[in-house]
Formats: C-alpha cells, structure tokens, sequence
C-alpha cells in the first residue's frame, strides 16, 4: 500500500537529494535523457577516435600513432558509434517519446527500463576500461571480431575479452529494452488508437524492438562460441579441432545485418514526423511507410551473406543474397518516394529540424545507391575491402543515422526542456555538418576505386592517394568542430532560449498535447484518439478537446535502487569471466544480482498521484 507522503515527487521530495533522484528514477522521461546525455557523450569520444585515425593516414608515410593503437582506435570508433552511440540515442527518443505518443502514463515495465539503462552504462564502460593506464588493452580485432584473428592463439592478451563480454553486456540491454518497448506499444496506447493510428515512429520503433529479440541472441550465441573458445579450450571456431572459422562470420552478420536497420529504421520514424509538420501535409501514403518498415524488418534477416561475397560461399549462395539484397531496395525506395511525395506541394517550413529531415533524403539517397551496386557479387568482390565501403557505411550510418537523431533532437528538443534551441545557430549546424560530411566522406569513393584498402595504417606516397586523403581529413576536423556548435546550442538554449510552449511546431500527434516538458505523469487525462493526427482534430477538426483537470488516483512507480545494483551485478559476473579460472567475482555478481531480485520483487509497485501535484 501506498504511504501518506507517497504523492509527492521526486524533485518534491524533501530528503530526497537531485543526484539520488536521478539514480533511483524509472520515469521513463528521466531515463530517455539518461541515455541520451551516456550516447552523446560517447558521440564525442567515438568522434575523437574518428579523428585520431584520420590524423593518422593524413599524409602517407606518417607515425602520429603506432599499428597498434590505430587496430585499437578503428576498433573502437565503430564498436562505439555502433553499440555506444545510435543504439542508444534511438532508445533515448523510445524512452522518452513512445509513451507520449501512444497517450500512455509510462512503459509497461518502468523498473527494467531502468535495469536496461544501467546494464548499459556498466557494459559501455566494461568495453572501455582497457584504455585505462594499467591495462592498456583495448579492443583491437574489429567491431566485427572475425575468428581465427580473435583466437587466443592470435590475440593473446585481454583486449578480444574486453569486447566480447562487453557486447553480451549490451546485448542483454537492448534485449530488455526490446521486450519493455513490445509490450508497451501492444499494451498501453490510448483509448481509440488502433495500431494505424499509431504515429509512424512508433511503428518503426516497433519493427526495430523485433529486430532486436530476434537477432541479439544470435550475435549471443556466436559470442558465447567464442568465449568458451577464448577461457576453457573449446573449438567452436578452431579448425584444427574440428571447428569452422567461418561460422562466426555467418552468426555475426545474421545478427549484424538486421543491426543495420535496428541503426536506420528510427531515423526513418523521425523524418516520418518531422517532414510532415513542416509541410503541412499528412505523410503521403503513410500505409506505405508502415508496410515497407515491416517488410524491411522481415527481408532484413534474408540478405547477411552478401558481407561474405569473398569467402567462397559458391554460385548458388552468391545468386541467392545478390536477389534478396536487391529485392529489399524495393521497400527502402518506397519510403523515399513517399517522404518527397509528402515535401510535394506543401507549405514548407526550412527549420533546423527540417534542413537536417532533408539532409537525410538526401544522403540516404547516395549510401543507397552506393550500398544496392554491391548486391552484385562481381563489385562486391572487387571493393569489399576497400575505402569505397567506408565510404558506403559512413553515408548510411552517419548522413542517415546521424542526421535523422539531429533532426529529432532539435525537433523534441523543446519537448524535452520546455525552450526552443536558437534556430541560427541550428542552420550553421547543419549546413557545416553537411558540406564538412559531404567533403570528408565522398573522396573515400574514389579513393575505394583506386584501391586503397581500409584499415590500413599507412601509405606510400606513389599510391596516389595523399590529395584525397589530405582533403577528407582536413574535413573531418571541420565536421568533428560542427558538433561543438550543437553542444554550445544546448547549453545556450537551455538557459536563454525562448519559451516553446505546449506545441511550438504546430503538431499533430500527441505527446505535443501535454506540457512542455511534460509532468511525471504525462497527461493530466487520459487521451482519447480519433485519427491518426489526434492533436490536429483538437485544434482543427471536430474532435472534443479533453476535459479540464486530472484523473483522480494516477498510478506512479516509486523510484528504485534495485536496478542499478542489478546491472552492477550482472557486469560483475561477466567481468568475473576474466579472472578465470578463478571464480570468486562470478560468484560475488552472482549473489549481487539474486540479492537485488529479492529485493527488486519485495518493493511495492505503484505509488499514487493525488490528482493535485503537477
């Protein structure tokens, strides 16, 4: 039963200290900003090692940093860009968005949404920690951690544990965060909202937590292979013992290509917002959207052999994924066609958030295109390891990825902090973002086609690829700068910025119905949804606007501890792997972690809100 004193907030609190109440937090809105504060952070450190590396290959023949290290920096900029950063700022906007939009109070499960936040952060700093003086080991097989190089036999060091019980440690995360966003969406929305009701984001969010519980426990059990490989002598992937090297490749990219579209999709929910507030249009052909979000989600586990064209897989198998990797552009082109379709005669406004929506398009576009050439095996073979990829990746991961997070932080951004980020600064953002992305990353097309193979430390000068490289590395330095303006931007505007409002944009959906930012319990009465543009048929349409006042008796989770000594918990069994065969830190995870179950499944489930506090 809920006490006397339970109404009160935690910021209304008064033994309550800000820091206790932020560790203790299942508010899904809190946890939102918690990922998203953890993956930017990470946005600049993976930047930095982006730099490092470009610094490096600059000029040819150069030593700013040993073999060594450069293995480690290639390592890391993609396992954290990957893992660290996109993952969880798109699980920053799950988080904090997605029961806004579907008119729900919270997530369906607010404790493990906690847990799924703290596993997180423990497993992000896990995978760091060789850096630290003392160890300096840190990862340096790859973000792909191909067998036999992450073989004991070829890594002897601790670096390839670091990075294989990090990324189980992330996995079990992004699981949980995926069964919490399943039930949510299914469970909680609004009277009246149906699923095509449902704001596109949702359904790509959706699609994307599917994804997930589907594909993790592949990459799993290929980790799993390889840690028992790595610590007690197994030969999952030792072909002398009988086992196939290959085989890893095969787990990997069945995991890792649906990890593409776990990446793309919520950037694509994105811009199925943004694009459409600032046209003044409803989304053209919006069924479309969400049927061709669906196939890609289901074509998506059909295509990963076309990363292993050059492994020999035969005739059969090579025409087999060069058909499936051509058939998914099919639903990739529809969006595009329906997002112009959407731009097409509307009454458009350029904003910061819009510019960046475009930019999307745009860059999409080129890493399609670039991406669809390689369903032929013959090209494929010819550029697989060559900068041309790079080049591919980082215009689908970062001119899409990256753009379509943009587009929504500075579209939320005013939901979120209650003040609109400065709209000049906003377009130097981008346009510098775009020219310094355009400039760093396109060369490195040319630079594939004359053969210039990626993750090389360094070059000769007679290769004739200095101009290029000069010119994408003075760009990337630009382009790492663009982003301080965005830091600065939020700083600036979340003291001295303009007051947004309920709903600045002119919105249709309906987290813009609640207050910006929104009280702990998101809406003072329940919505009831009419259409698939709710907010519109308030303000425009013959739809009634909700009653006055607040639902009596409000059903709010109490903070918790619990998590955050779960999550420690489950780190410190996996870290205990380490010191094998001495097990005493396994142990001691193991009991931490029973420990907080007990003491998770005894705290009381609900607090109540009064009706009066906001």
């Amino acid at each position: 039963m809920a006490t006397a004193d339970a109404t009160a907030t935690p910021s209304e609190a008064p033994s309550e200290s800000v820091f206790w109440s932020w560790l203790t937090t299942v508010d899904h809105k809190r946890i939102g900003i918690l990922y998203g504060v953890t993956a930017f952070s990470f946005f600049l450190i993976g930047g930095l090692e982006a730099l490092i590396i470009r610094a490096q290959i600059m000029n040819p023949g150069q030593e700013v940093i040993g073999a060594e290290t450069y293995n480690a920096m290639f390592t890391m900029h993609a396992t954290t860009m990957i893992f660290l950063v996109i993952m969880p700022l798109g699980a920053a906007f799950f988080n904090y968005m997605i029961p806004l939009m579907i008119g729900a109070r919270d997530v369906a499960f607010p404790r493990l949404n906690a847990l799924s936040y703290w596993v997180f952060l423990f497993g992000a700093i896990f995978i760091n920690l060789g850096f630290l003086p003392g160890i300096d080991a840190p990862p340096d097989g790859g973000w792909f951690g191909y067998t036999p190089l992450t073989l004991r036999e070829y890594s002897p060091g601790p670096n390839i544990d670091f990075w294989l019980l990090g990324l189980q440690i992330l996995g079990a995360a992004s699981m949980m965060a995926g069964v919490n966003f399943i039930t949510t969406i299914f469970n909680m929305r609004a009277p009246g909202m149906t699923l095509m009701r449902m704001p596109v984001f949702v359904w790509m969010v959706l699609v994307v937590q599917f994804l997930v519980v589907l594909s993790f426990p592949i990459i799993t059990v290929g980790l799993f292979f390889l840690m028992f490989d790595r610590f007690f002598g197994t030969n999952f992937y030792v072909a002398a013992g009988g086992g196939d090297p290959l085989l890893f490749q095969h787990l990997f990219w069945l995991f890792g290509h649906p990890e593409v579209y776990i990446l793309i999709l919520p950037a694509m929910g994105i811009v199925s917002e943004v694009l459409p507030t600032f046209s003044r249009k409803p989304l053209f052909g919006a069924e479309f959207v969400i049927f061709s979000g669906i196939c890609i989600g289901f074509l998506g586990f059909g295509v990963w052999s076309h990363h292993m064209f050059t492994t020999g897989l035969g005739p059969i198998a090579d025409t087999a994924f060069s058909f499936t990797t051509m058939l998914i552009a099919i639903p990739t082109a529809v969006k595009i066609f329906n997002w112009i379709g959407t731009m097409w005669g509307g009454q458009l406004r350029f904003t910061t958030p819009m510019l960046f929506a475009i930019g999307f398009v745009l860059m999409f576009i080129i890493g399609g295109l670039s991406g669809f050439m390689h369903a032929s095996p013959p090209i494929d073979i010819q550029q697989q390891d060559t900068y041309f990829i790079v080049a591919h990746i980082h215009y689908v991961l970062f001119g899409g990825a990256i753009f379509g997070i943009f587009s929504g932080l500075y579209y939320w951004m005013p939901k979120m902090t209650g003040r609109v980020m400065d709209e000049r600064l906003g377009k130097l953002h981008f346009w510098l973002t775009f020219v310094a992305m355009n400039v760093t990353f396109f060369p490195m097309h040319v630079l594939g086609v004359e053969g210039m193979p990626r993750r090389t430390w360094t070059y000769a000068s007679h290769e004739g690829w200095d101009e290029w490289n000069l010119i994408a590395s003075l760009a990337s330095f630009v382009l790492g700068a663009a982003q301080l303006i965005f830091v600065y931007n939020f700083f600036k505007s979340r003291t001295s910025g303009q007051l947004a409002g309920n709903d600045p944009w002119d919105a249709a959906t309906l987290e813009w119905a609640t207050s910006s930012p929104p009280p702990e319990h998101d809406f003072d009465r329940e919505p009831v949804v009419t259409s698939s543009r709710p907010l519109f048929d308030q303000k425009y349409g013959d739809a009634p606007a909700p009653e006055p006042g607040v639902d009596p008796h409000i059903h709010i989770p109490p903070g918790s501890i619990w998590p955050v000594i779960c999550g420690f918990g489950i780190t410190l069994i996996f870290a205990g792997i380490m010191a094998m065969p001495n097990p005493l830190w396994s142990i001691a995870g193991g009991l931490i972690f029973v420990f907080s179950l007990f003491g998770w499944a005894y705290q009381p489930g609900y607090r109540f809100h009064d009706g009066g506090v906001h």
